[in-house]
């Protein structure tokens, strides 16, 4: 299993689970981080990664991503 924060940009993945506290679980799921949604990294330079998630565009910090555990999928 990895995390968010080690996909390279252009690569797609399914959310697994959320590690962490409630708070953090929670506001990651109402940014739409959800168990079996499919996320997209745009960007993954030094500073806060840039990713695709049901449709929108969400910057969030390293830390945050480690606790993003997700599954590569490969393109349709």
């Amino acid at each position: 299993m990895i995390t968010l924060a080690d996909l390279p940009p252009g690569a797609r993945a399914r959310v697994l689970y959320i590690a962490g506290g409630f708070g953090a679980r929670r506001r990651l799921m109402e940014m739409g981080f959800t168990p079996g949604s499919i996320v997209e990294v745009i960007s993954n330079f030094p500073g806060p990664i840039l990713v695709m998630v049901r449709g929108t565009r969400v910057a969030i910090g390293r830390g945050v991503a480690r606790k993003i555990i997700v599954q590569p999928v490969a393109y349709p």
